[in-house]
């Protein structure tokens, strides 16, 4: 059975645009999912602190929700209030230090292009990342043996109550695809890079569009995806030894492991968050009858998925 609050339950009038029961198939990058009970869009800090301390009144728990590009959300939804980032947009570039400020939804793609613009190094391998800053900082996000810990000076950051947090690198435990912020509920609201500038703008764009274009070419950038699906165990390469297996095209309802890379599972149209589940738990099954390495997802779950 799934419940949602009616809005004669909870206490007080929200001052902020708030609304119930939204699909959230349409704020990920699988184009799949049920609804959140709550859903929230907020354009600045100050509007994410209202949201926290009325969902802390009213006992609600609390998801936050970046580009949705590493998330997989149940097809029964998602409890509580859902506070998505993407509006929470900015930056500034701090000449004097060559440091670079941007707001937790600031998209990777546009900080990296921005960066290359004024001839500033450091940040071409985060053009192909379909994900925000906020999420590039919780999942230490990376491309091209470089990560979001490599330039990070500092980050900002929110508890479930609305109280404002420093968060620096030395107590985030950033490691492979992860950080401290993945066990605790906090929401980054903006972070710090120290860059490289001075350089020739030209040559820092030609570096970003190879990053793109190598990406593209062996990515399915064409089909609804989460990214990568899978960290790396290694010495091994994940896509390696799901293709290695036998799996490229392997399909459960419209989820299917593509044929161009085999690390991503991707939506062929019309796909569950069910299909993709149980394609990703076949994948894990069949790689480690193989070759005894489980594969551990990237992806994060949000939601009830069954055992």
């Amino acid at each position: 059975m799934v419940f949602f609050l009616d809005a004669t339950d909870v206490v007080g009038q929200p001052k902020f645009p708030l609304k119930q029961r939204v699909s959230l198939a349409s704020f990920t990058s699988y184009r799949v999912g049920g609804c959140a009970d709550w859903f929230a869009l907020p354009k600045t800090p100050e509007a994410v602190i209202e949201q926290l301390v009325w969902a802390h009144e009213n006992e609600l728990p609390v998801t936050f929700l970046g580009a949705g590009s590493n998330l997989l959300v149940s097809d029964r939804g998602v409890r509580g209030l859902v506070i998505c980032t993407r509006h929470l947009r900015g930056v500034t570039f701090d000449d004097a230090v060559g440091a670079l400020t941007a707001a937790a939804g600031e998209p990777l793609p546009n900080l990296a292009w921005k960066a290359a613009r004024r001839g500033w190094s450091g940040l071409e391998w985060a053009v192909g990342i379909p994900g925000t800053v906020g999420g590039a900082v919780f999942m230490n996000a990376g491309a091209h043996s470089a990560c979001t810990a490599d330039s990070l000076i500092e980050a900002q950051g929110l508890t479930q109550t609305g109280t404002s947090v420093n968060l620096m690198p030395n107590h985030l435990n950033f490691a492979y695809r992860t950080s401290s912020l993945q066990s605790r509920v906090c929401l980054v609201t903006q972070a710090r890079f120290q860059l490289s500038p001075g350089h020739d703008p030209a040559e820092v764009m030609a570096a970003t569009q190879e990053a793109l274009a190598h990406r593209r070419s062996t990515q399915p950038y064409h089909l609804p995806s989460c990214g990568s699906v899978f960290r790396n165990p290694l010495p091994y390469k994940a896509g390696w030894l799901i293709e290695q297996t036998g799996l490229k095209t392997f399909q459960i309802g419209q989820a299917q492991v593509s044929p161009m890379h085999a690390n991503f599972i991707v939506n062929v149209g019309g796909a569950t968050a069910d299909n993709v589940l149980s394609l990703i738990r076949s994948v894990q099954d069949r790689v480690e009858e193989k070759w005894h390495v489980r594969l551990h997802p990237e992806v994060r779950l949000l939601g009830h998925f069954d055992a």
